[in-house]
């Protein structure tokens, strides 16, 4: 018998729930899923009803979640939740989905989670929370930059191409951050950095209303927050290439815990 040597044969289809924070009716998560089921994926969208960035790993608990199903062309597209992205991982690992999903995917974010904006990122944080239910995850985004038109379809099945292979090495990581530079053209390469987690500094612009009452903007800009250096997410991006950064759920300072070892405190 010939070899099988078709995609299939190397990427068995998997059950992906797919969510973001830009909400279900952006055009990232429109491009993911048609890349995740062009590669022969089946594919359950849980996604927030309105966007949802920068809420970061909010839950909702103090309100009921209200759900809300979601046809597009005639045909059942997806879940719509009044919620955040955690919540929309949460319905659908433990209630929406058939069965319980192989992989999260959340993305295609416009605007890269890069440095220490993985922490205030509502993308980012559906991927984690994926994690903490054991399955593997990866959040997906793309940097925007003025002048520079974003391909969503194209970055989407680069995206499914890249998380594929990711899934063929069998990493023990179960959380994996993805980060596409802005370019016209397909990136320089893929890099596997570490999170560039110093700030370079933060902007907050103060402004007035027309009755003279201060307000702010907070500024998040991935590049300008953060040194650009290189072997870091940030830096990569820069440098157009794919920066991928495995993220872990434990907080704990490593450092601290060694030398504190042994040491005995009173009150």
């Amino acid at each position: 018998m010939p070899e099988d040597r078709s995609a299939a044969a190397y990427h068995p289809a998997m059950r992906i729930l797919l969510v973001n924070d830009d909400g279900i009716h952006a055009p990232g998560i429109q491009a993911l899923r048609t890349a995740a089921a062009d590669a022969g994926h089946h594919v359950d969208v849980v996604a927030p009803l309105i966007e949802q960035s920068g809420v970061g790993h909010a839950i909702t608990y103090r309100s009921p979640l209200q759900i809300h199903e979601w046809h597009q062309d005639g045909r059942f597209y997806g879940w719509q939740v009044d919620g955040t992205p955690a919540d929309c991982v949460k319905l659908g690992v433990m209630e929406l989905c058939e069965e319980r999903p192989d992989l999260i995917l959340s993305g295609v974010n416009a605007g890269a989670n890069v440095g220490l904006n993985v922490f205030y990122s509502g993308t980012a944080a559906g991927c984690l929370e994926g994690a903490m239910f054991g399955i593997p995850s990866f959040a997906v985004s793309v940097y925007l930059n003025k002048g520079v038109s974003t391909n969503f379809p194209r970055i989407a099945a680069d995206a499914v191409r890249l998380i594929e292979q990711l899934r063929e090495a069998r990493p023990s990581q179960a959380a994996w951050n993805i980060n596409f530079p802005a370019t016209e053209g397909p990136p320089k390469g893929v890099k596997v950095v570490p999170m560039q987690w110093l700030r370079e500094h933060e902007h907050v612009e103060r402004r007035e209303d027309p009755r003279g009452r201060p307000y702010f903007w907070v500024g998040l800009h991935p590049l300008k927050n953060h040194p650009v250096t290189p072997g870091f997410d940030v830096g990569e991006i820069a440098e157009e290439y794919v920066a991928v950064t495995p993220l872990t759920l434990d907080l704990t300072c490593g450092d601290a815990m060694q030398s504190l070892a042994g040491r005995q405190f009173t009150l």
